[in-house]
């Protein structure tokens, strides 16, 4: 899955070299951190958080697929 997310994010950004996927493992799932560059913020997000929001919907879908929970933050 964190492939999954570096994939998408490095085509949607203008910097794919500073896209960092990081997971962390807890009890209640999966949690993966994406830092991207300053300027690629907005294109990451979305108008009105919609590619986020797609992102999260695929990240779903290949958790659900693999029987585990997982969740997308974007760190700035």
């Amino acid at each position: 899955m964190k492939e999954l997310i570096e994939l998408i994010s490095k085509k949607l950004v203008e910097h794919p070299e500073d896209v960092q996927v990081r997971m962390i493992d807890s009890d209640e799932g999966q949690t993966y951190e994406l830092r991207v560059h300053p300027e690629d913020m907005g294109r990451v997000i979305g108008k009105n958080g919609r590619v986020a929001k797609a992102v999260r919907t695929l990240l779903s879908s290949a958790a659900a697929k693999q029987q585990v929970r997982a969740t997308l933050e974007i760190i700035e």
